[in-house]
């Protein structure tokens, strides 16, 4: 059995989990007040804000995936910026259909 990282032991209690939630919603929120700002600060802020969040709550998870299902091209761009495994998954699939779709005599006019 292998050794889960200390991360995941602290967020097996309810309090930490808690607090990382409402860490990740100040996050977000000063990413909004500094996003006026020159520089990248709300690109790198926000998405770890909205990282914690999804992470440690499940409603919020619920919202964001309302939120990806009628915006699918933001979604997809968050998705990205967060490096989230289903987001890879998703690329993946898209490229094998498309693979697929690809009938023979359409591959004979590339050559």
């Amino acid at each position: 059995m292998a050794k889960r990282s200390l991360y995941q032991r602290l967020r097996s209690t309810a309090q930490v989990r808690l607090t990382l939630f409402c860490l990740g919603i100040l996050l977000m929120i000063v990413a909004v007040i500094i996003g006026p700002l020159p520089g990248p600060g709300f690109l790198i802020v926000f998405p770890i804000g909205l990282m914690l969040c999804l992470q440690n709550s499940a409603w919020a998870k619920r919202i964001y995936v309302r939120f990806k299902r009628r915006h699918p091209r933001y979604a997809g761009w968050t998705d990205r910026i967060m490096r989230r495994g289903s987001a890879a998954r998703r690329r993946e699939r898209a490229a094998l259909d498309t693979e697929v779709n690809i009938s023979p005599a359409e591959s004979r006019d590339d050559n």
